[in-house]
Formats: C-alpha cells, sequence, structure tokens
C-alpha cells in the first residue's frame, strides 16, 4: 500500500512517531507534511485536508494517515472534498473497526490532545489494527454485505454532493491552494503532466500559469 503521511503545523513534532509506528509493515510511505513545529513554509489543517484529497484523486497514494492536536479539524478539512472516506482514530479498536465496516482511505489523528505517556506505543497499536487485514471484510460477518452496499452509496452521495475536483482546483484561492501544491514534499510527489484526466491536468496547469510560478514537472 502506498501511504502518505501528512502533519499540520501543531501536530509537526508527532511526525517522527508515525513514521516510527509505520515501519516494518512493507507499506511505501511518503513523508509529505511538516516534520517539525516552527518550521516554515508552514501548513493548517486546512492544507494538509487539500493536500489529502489531491493525493487520493490523483491516486497517487492509496491510504493517508492525517491529524491535528484533536483529529477533528483535519477531519472535518478532509471531508470537504470528494473521494475521501476518513475516520477519527483514538485507539486501536477504532482502527479495526473503521478498516472492516467503513473501509476508507484516510484516518485524522488526535496528536496532541491525550496524546501523553506511550503515545507513540499507541500509534504502533493502531497501526497494528488498522492493517491486520483486509479492509471491507464487515464486523459482525453477517452484517459484511449490507455494510459494503452502504460504502458503495456513500461514494454515490459523494459524488453526487460534490463538484468535480478539476472545479474544486479552478475554484480555490492561490493563498490557499499554492502554498498546499508547492510544499517541498507535496511538490516532488505530485507530477502534473503525469495527471491522466487531461481536463484536471490543464486545471492544476491553469491556477499555477495564472499565478505567474513555474509549471510542476
Amino acid at each position: 500500500m502506498r501511504i502518505a503521511v501528512i502533519n499540520e503545523t501543531s501536530a509537526a513534532h508527532r511526525n517522527a512517531d508515525i513514521l516510527a509506528a509505520l515501519e516494518g509493515r512493507g507499506h511505501e510511505v511518503f513523508n509529505v507534511g511538516m516534520t517539525e513545529r516552527g518550521a516554515h513554509p508552514e501548513l493548517s489543517y486546512i492544507h494538509t485536508g487539500l493536500m489529502t484529497a489531491i493525493l487520493l484523486n490523483l491516486r497517487l497514494v492509496d491510504f493517508v494517515v492525517g491529524g491535528c492536536g484533536t483529529g477533528q479539524g483535519y477531519l472535518n478539512s478532509a471531508l470537504q472534498y470528494p473521494g475521501v472516506f476518513c475516520g477519527h482514530i483514538l485507539n486501536d479498536l477504532d482502527a479495526w473497526m473503521f478498516a472492516r465496516i467503513n473501509a476508507g482511505n484516510c484516518i485524522s489523528l488526535a496528536l496532541n490532545q491525550g496524546y501523553g505517556w506511550a503515545g507513540e506505543v499507541n500509534l504502533r497499536f493502531i497501526f497494528d489494527r488498522l492493517f491486520s487485514g483486509e479492509f471491507g471484510t464487515g464486523y459482525p460477518l453477517e452484517r459484511a454485505t449490507p455494510q459494503k452496499e452502504f460504502r458503495t452509496r456513500l461514494m454515490d452521495v459523494s459524488d453526487a454532493t460534490h463538484r468535480s475536483f478539476p472545479e474544486i482546483i479552478n475554484a480555490l484561492p492561490d493563498n490557499f491552494l499554492l502554498p498546499a501544491i508547492e510544499y517541498p514534499a507535496m511538490k516532488s510527489l505530485l507530477q502534473i503532466e503525469a495527471i491522466a484526466d487531461p481536463v484536471l491536468q490543464a486545471a492544476f496547469n491553469r491556477r499555477i500559469l495564472a499565478a505567474g510560478a513555474p509549471v510542476l514537472r
């Protein structure tokens, strides 16, 4: 699985803990957000929610691990976009149920609130259960079929209630969009010329050129 880790400013100092908890699981991990508190440029959870949506909608990654101080801000930011199905995960049981029942593609961690002694151990336990088996198998097993149907319906609802992603890219203000897509680690992962959808590729290039920034390669 290709996993992006995206930390915003208030939880940047937890970045190393998340990376350590993901080690040795056989996943390809991309460290896309902030790695230390106080570094500049600075990303808010508003930026990291957008970055999450871009990576998932362009299928550059399969899963995103994000969060903020409480996990609530990033959760709400990420859920503003189509194709993002995010869970607020506080412990290993949350993680296990989310993977089995909801089979989402993103989790939001509380990285300051309640993050005390053995917080890094809790992260390992969360990832142990999150990635312990196939997503979407259902729980209890006799509920697997309707739960799968509900997930499909939720995807349909997301498509019906959001603008298309090219429309979103065209509508966002420069002072919000450009810091997110030009953040160094994000910029190295986002290869605009490789975007398969020509409408979406054109939307990114149009916005970058209009802002006077060099086209991303």
